[in-house]
């Protein structure tokens, strides 16, 4: 999230540049370098309270669609730039209804690690839980649950063996003078208009055109041939303790806003009651700031009802690098913030029918039997 480096991380008062602030990721970075020493083997000692590197997310995804393949199926999205594949995880029961779809995606931020460790902590809460849960089973009866666990795959790579704090893609400007796009700028709605840089220096450059990238390419291309059908778009993100609604550009507001707002509401005061941690809820013009060409309010605009962007924890006293303690507890909290949202779009598409057609039935017989009486 926060594209401004020489924001104070409060409490730690930790400055980006500063002697406290280099410890910390020097720390860090030894961190990850003794962690990718010992790589995991299978699922069964698959760590989701730790941070991955992107072989291991990869190793991860082939598995879990083996292990599971009656509901989970890997497919393939698209290139990156460094011509890496992106691939998604589709979450689906056997249906002969047709089933609407929730699309998550995580890690279009490269720096932002919680993000990823998100998207696989949900796939594994839904995996463990669909046949026992009847919540979440109830929602594999009616939706299908697309998962990109890692969109910025070569600036995710790139933090791990190169600069920690890289937030972009990693495509090449100016003859290889400057690198890397910010994902989040390029999508195609008032493509860099405000809150976004057409210097490719900058942290928020917003490509050379809408859609530039391979990245956004490939997933507005995907979302936008299934948008019919896409009813919930969720983009983690990290840091700053936000569920944001669209828009970022304009500070008027979609037709539901209200209803987004509620729902986003009620997501985190469940956040809340899991840990205690505070998240606030509104458009990012309204609480953030302005931005142009980002995913959320590129879905809202197609017509995808619910677009949200979670900014996981913290506030600022670890930013960017929050350490894998709080892996676990953010992951459970945002878990319960979803499947809010899920339960409200549940009750909405699927309850609200049903009781209309139980009101119909009903109607139907008591017309029927006034009518009989009469005979």
């Amino acid at each position: 999230m926060k594209p401004l480096l020489g924001t104070l991380y409060l409490l730690g008062m930790l400055v980006p540049g500063g002697l406290g602030y280099d410890r910390s990721l020097a720390q860090h970075r030894k961190q990850v370098v003794d962690k990718t020493g010992s790589p995991w083997k299978s699922l069964e000692t698959y760590s989701y309270n730790k941070y991955h590197p992107m072989e291991e997310i990869y190793q991860w995804m082939s598995q879990i669609s083996e292990k599971h393949a009656e509901v989970v199926t890997q497919h393939f999205l698209g290139l990156t730039y460094e011509m890496r594949p992106m691939y998604y995880l589709k979450i689906s029961q056997p249906s002969n209804n047709p089933k609407k779809i929730i699309w998550m995606d995580c890690g279009i931020h490269a720096r932002e690690w919680i993000a990823p460790a998100f998207c696989q902590w949900f796939v594994k809460e839904i995996l463990q839980n669909y046949t026992d849960n009847p919540r979440i089973s109830r929602y594999l009866r009616n939706l299908d649950f697309y998962v990109l666990p890692v969109l910025n795959i070569d600036g995710y790579i790139y933090t791990w063996t190169t600069d920690r704090l890289w937030r972009k893609s990693r495509s090449s400007y100016n003859n290889g003078t400057c690198f890397g796009s910010d994902l989040n700028r390029n999508f195609n709605v008032s493509w860099c208009s405000t809150g976004a840089s057409p210097n490719c220096e900058d942290l928020t450059f917003c490509g050379t055109g809408p859609v530039s990238e391979p990245e956004t390419k490939a997933v507005s291309s995907f979302v936008e041939s299934k948008k019919e059908d896409i009813l919930c778009f969720l983009t983690i993100h990290s840091y700053g303790q936000l569920i944001l609604t669209p828009y970022g550009y304009t500070t008027n507001k979609p037709s539901n806003h209200e209803e987004l707002i509620q729902v986003g509401q009620k997501a985190a005061n469940a956040l809340k009651a899991k840990h205690g941690t505070n998240y606030r809820v509104g458009s990012s013009a309204d609480i953030l700031y302005a931005t142009s060409g980002s995913s959320r309010d590129w879905a809202r605009d197609i017509g995808i009802p619910f677009s949200y962007t979670f900014e996981l924890r913290d506030n600022g006293t670890y930013g960017f690098i929050l350490p894998e303690v709080q892996v676990q507890p953010t992951c459970e909290e945002a878990m319960e913030a979803v499947l809010s949202i899920l339960d409200d779009i549940y009750a909405k598409y699927w309850l609200s029918n049903t009781a209309g057609k139980v009101t119909s039935t009903t109607v139907l017989l008591s017309l029927l039997w006034l009518f009989t009486s009469l005979l």
